[in-house]
């Protein structure tokens, strides 16, 4: 595989092989159509015949144009028979030309006999060195091919072939590409940011430098939108599949960089994808907070949606504190069991199962860390709102506030 200064240097080359070629085969064209006095037989069929464009080819009277004017009087008159002359004319002298481009194609074919063979042959050659070298290939035929002004020469036919060989090799490179992405599998202990991920943003800012300003940028918008499509679809197989990470994990980490990437690249057609990949993140991250942060003061919890269901069933607030169940004697001997310090505790304990789920190249431990703060406290307001409604008068509170809740997350981050 090449790098990128040789890539560049082959971009080069192809070009002055390219622009070599035709000024050679214009030559030689200009000398067959002269030696062999092709000119000659390429003038309108009119002054081949020495008539004047507007006199009917028949060369008789008015009398001899009805079958061509379409009537059977004698006294048709004259333009009817001009426009059609002028168009036989017309037609037969382009069947003279296309004959004589025939003949020179022919000519110059055997002249160069190889040339398109070699030419193919060169292709391959730097395509089976460096697969990149298609996209180079691609957009340098093309140009030559859009831009040539005699389109049925023999050096334009010639490119023409070589541009249809050169397309085939840029789709197979690219379903290569794809077929790698919706293929993968990992079987490392820890799967992080998965290949095609990492990969992509190299590979898109090499395609899309390749294809600045070429007509075929389409081609390849259309497959910048197949690709990213099977790695969203690809990132929540891959997460199902791998037994030893957490499938959140997997696909929050890689949506967040795929997002990045995109957000970055800026891919013409990609915008809807890119807001794809973040909603899917952000249900991840939803997901990965849900699951392993849990409720840590699962007692308490318990303790209110029993509180709640009585009042759903029609008890009063007030009143719910004189349930035995529910009572503030209870309530009181649920909260000793959380102390801020034992509160504490547990949060490191999550904070270093979360770091070992996390991989450095997602960079997002903060992110679910705040997170779980956010859930944290929230978890807190409930219970401390349903506290104040059913026991008012108890003066009943937890060992801790959201200040110190804030305080333990900061400093276990910082701690680490």
């Amino acid at each position: 595989e090449l790098d990128m200064s040789e890539r560049h240097k082959f971009d080069e080359m192809f070009e002055c092989v390219l622009s070599e070629l035709e000024p050679v085969c214009l030559a030689e064209q200009e000398f067959c159509i002269t030696f062999f006095n092709l000119n000659s037989a390429t003038p309108l069929l009119a002054t081949e015949q020495g008539s004047d464009p507007s006199t009917p080819l028949s060369g008789g009277g008015p009398s001899d144009n009805s079958s061509v004017g379409g009537s059977s009087s004698s006294g048709s008159s004259g333009p009817p028979a001009v426009a059609d002359s002028s168009a036989l004319t017309a037609g037969a002298g382009q069947n003279k030309v296309n004959t004589v481009n025939k003949e020179v194609r022919t000519m110059m074919a055997a002249l160069f006999t190889s040339l398109e063979q070699q030419l193919t042959g060169f292709i391959n050659t730097f395509d089976r060195a460096d697969s990149y070298c298609c996209l180079y290939i691609y957009v340098r035929l093309s140009g030559h091919v859009l831009s040539a002004q005699d389109t049925g020469s023999f050096l334009s036919t010639t490119f023409g072939s070589a541009l249809v060989q050169s397309k085939r090799n840029f789709d197979r490179f690219l379903q290569a590409q794809l077929n790698s992405i919706v293929e993968c599998r990992v079987s490392k202990k820890k799967c992080a940011i998965l290949p095609f991920v990492t990969n992509f943003e190299e590979f898109a800012r090499t395609c899309e430098c390749v294809f600045k300003r070429s007509e075929r940028r389409a081609d390849l918008e259309r497959w910048h939108i197949r690709l990213l499509t099977g790695m969203l679809d690809t990132i929540p197989r891959v997460a199902h599949d791998h037994a030893r990470s957490p499938q959140e994990v997997i696909k929050m980490e890689n949506y967040h960089v795929l997002h990045q990437v995109m957000s970055q690249l800026k891919l013409v057609g990609t915008e809807q994808l890119r807001k794809d990949a973040r909603a899917r993140y952000q249900d991840a991250l939803s997901a990965y907070v849900t699951s392993y942060f849990g409720r840590p003061l699962e007692k308490l919890n318990i303790f209110f949606e029993g509180v709640a269901a009585k009042v759903a069933s029609g008890v009063k607030e007030s009143e719910v504190g004189y349930q035995l169940a529910f009572s503030k004697q209870e309530l009181r001997k649920v909260i000793r069991d959380y102390p801020g310090r034992e509160v504490k505790r547990g949060l490191e304990q999550l904070y270093k199962k979360v770091d070992k789920h996390l991989c450095e190249e997602g960079n997002l431990l903060q992110v679910v860390w705040r997170a779980m703060q956010e859930e944290f406290i929230r978890q807190y307001k409930a219970i401390e709102e349903l506290t104040h409604r059913c026991y008012p008068d108890a003066q009943i509170s937890l060992d801790f506030t959201i200040n110190d809740i804030l305080a333990y997350f900061s400093d276990i981050a910082q701690s680490h």
